[in-house]
């Protein structure tokens, strides 16, 4: 019978083995996706999940037409195409935007989704879901680490100005909520009712290292059109 490796199971059935590293790795695909949908960027849930999949597939594939005397492949050769392949999905989540750089952040938890997936195929599930809560740990907590650490007093005043296709208050909200704590006083104004364009103004204490990634953030929501910022 042809048989996989997973780490403390040792070599199992095939189509047991394979159906375990496809359902790993689509859930811990799903863990990083949920972190980015929530955070709306442009790689999401289920995109998440399909490089994870695809690269524990191919991954997996490439071992067992070795373990199984199937071919004489070089999985070596696999995991380096599959990384090449990560890098180009990656690039594709880079935008320069307004003459700002986007997506580096997107386009590295591909990449990293990506050694998951293929951690998940060699057979090492345990080790790639500590890889996972490494990576969420680093996209949840260090922004709020940051904030704990900044002194208040070189905050500044800033009047931020969003102009919108429909309603992004809530959205704006979140994105500023995750540099400081409160903000000051939010208001929307409804320039053209009949094609639902709103201009947002948001009043706001920031450290002045995050303004530029809270201006990146915003330009990056989908219905926004513009974003200004100036010093109260």
């Amino acid at each position: 019978m042809k048989t996989t490796y997973i780490e403390f199971l040792g070599n199992v059935p095939i189509y047991f083995g394979f159906g375990i590293k496809v359902l790993i790795a689509i859930l811990l695909g799903g863990l990083i996706g949920w972190d980015r949908e929530k955070k709306m960027k442009a790689a999401g849930l289920k995109t998440n999940m399909l490089i994870s999949l695809g690269a524990c597939v191919y991954t997996s594939v490439s071992l067992l037409s070795i373990e199984n005397g199937i071919g004489m492949g070089d999985p070596n050769r696999t995991a380096a195409q599959i990384v090449s392949g990560i890098g180009f999905l990656g690039a594709g989540a880079i935008l320069q935007s307004r003459g700002n750089i986007v997506g580096l952040t997107t386009a590295a938890s591909i990449w990293t989704v990506g050694a998951i997936g293929m951690t998940v195929g060699v057979g090492f599930p345990i080790v790639a879901t500590m890889i996972t809560v490494t990576i969420l740990v680093v996209l949840r907590l260090i922004d709020p680490l940051n904030k704990l650490l900044e002194s208040k007093k070189h905050y500044r005043s800033y009047h931020i100005e969003v102009l919108s296709v429909g309603r992004v208050k809530g959205t704006v909200k979140e994105v500023i909520l995750k540099k400081t704590d409160s903000i000051e006083e939010v208001v929307e104004e409804v320039h053209d009712a009949e094609n639902d364009r709103r201009l947002l103004h948001v009043y706001v204490d920031l450290h002045p290292r995050w303004i530029d990634n809270v201006r990146l953030e915003i330009n990056q929501l989908i219905r926004v059109d513009k974003v200004k910022i100036h010093t109260r």
